[in-house]
């Protein structure tokens, strides 16, 4: 009787669309997909336009002359630093892998217990988190620059690392994902003999991937992106995107270096998504369980 349900429900379930249905589906995606595309191939063409064609107007999709002149005057601004390029690299690198490998096991560690156990005031922590996602980075500013400059940490990177731990809504993804595990898994797990921090490393964290992979690219794109103004005031801790930024503010002159800078900055998040898109729409498909 089983099998015939589960045939019933698949014969049920299955789409019946026609050729015609198809081909508009097909036409209307590749429209969307076009459009949404159109940034992406702009950056990429303005990149390589020397600065008659970045000035003509009306504005040209594609380069007609592509050069690599922005990228040779990059290349000679960024010598001239007082701080070396790689430098600034470093520190976008070491903020961003930082900021995201601690905030994916903080909000992991919090997820757990939120999800699957029960204690006093678990309704009102999760309460408070929620009525955090309402709130702008501009409006926490202020208390967080207060709290890094109380315990000591303003002019240093763990002024940007440490309130990347709390960013609210991984907590709120990484609960809500593990509420989807079976407690008769966990419970199994138990029997077993498994300690609580067995089952949150062995069990828990490799049947919620898809949030946690999910998290690192949301929160990659977040870090990877800031300046740090506020907190970081040496030369020699500021971000790559803070010295992008100081060569865009040359005037005019630089609008060539300025679609350079603004197309190495995009390159690498995109590229991560890229790259791990297909993991995560793997994970995702895989990941429903049911009791």
């Amino acid at each position: 009787m089983s099998a015939l349900n589960l045939s019933f429900r698949m014969r049920k379930k299955k789409v019946n669309r026609s050729l015609g249905g198809n081909i508009l589906m097909f036409l209307f995606l590749a429209v969307t997909g076009a459009f949404m595309a159109l940034p992406l191939v702009y950056a990429i063409n303005a990149a390589f336009k020397p600065l008659d064609e970045i000035f003509l107007f009306p504005p040209t999709l594609f380069v007609r002359n592509p050069t690599l002149d922005n990228f040779v005057d990059l290349t000679a601004l960024l010598g001239n630093s007082w701080v070396p390029f790689s430098r600034y690299i470093f520190n976008t690198v070491f903020i961003t892998g930082m900021g995201v490998v601690g905030h994916v096991l903080f909000a992991s560690a919090a997820a757990y217990p939120l999800a699957k156990m029960n204690f006093p005031g678990k309704n009102i922590l999760f309460t408070t988190v929620v009525l955090a996602l309402m709130f702008a980075p501009q409006v926490t500013a202020i208390p967080n620059y207060m709290i890094m400059s109380w315990i000591g940490l303003i002019d240093t990177y763990w002024a940007v690392i440490i309130p990347a731990f709390a960013f609210p809504l991984g907590l709120y993804l990484m609960k809500q994902f593990m509420e989807q595990i079976p407690d008769a898994l966990i419970e199994a797990a138990k029997i077993d003999g498994a300690s609580e921090y067995r089952i949150f490393w062995q069990v828990v964290m490799p049947n919620v991937k898809p949030a946690w992979l999910t998290l690192m690219i949301l929160l990659f794109q977040i870090l990877w992106g800031t300046e740090g103004n506020g907190f970081i005031y040496s030369e020699e801790l500021k971000t790559l995107h803070f010295a992008t930024n100081q060569i865009i503010q040359g005037g005019i002159a630089r609008a060539g270096v300025g679609a350079a800078v603004a197309l190495i900055l995009m390159s690498v998040p995109i590229t991560l998504f890229v790259f791990s898109q297909s993991r995560i729409i793997e994970t995702m498909a895989t990941s429903g369980m049911k009791d």
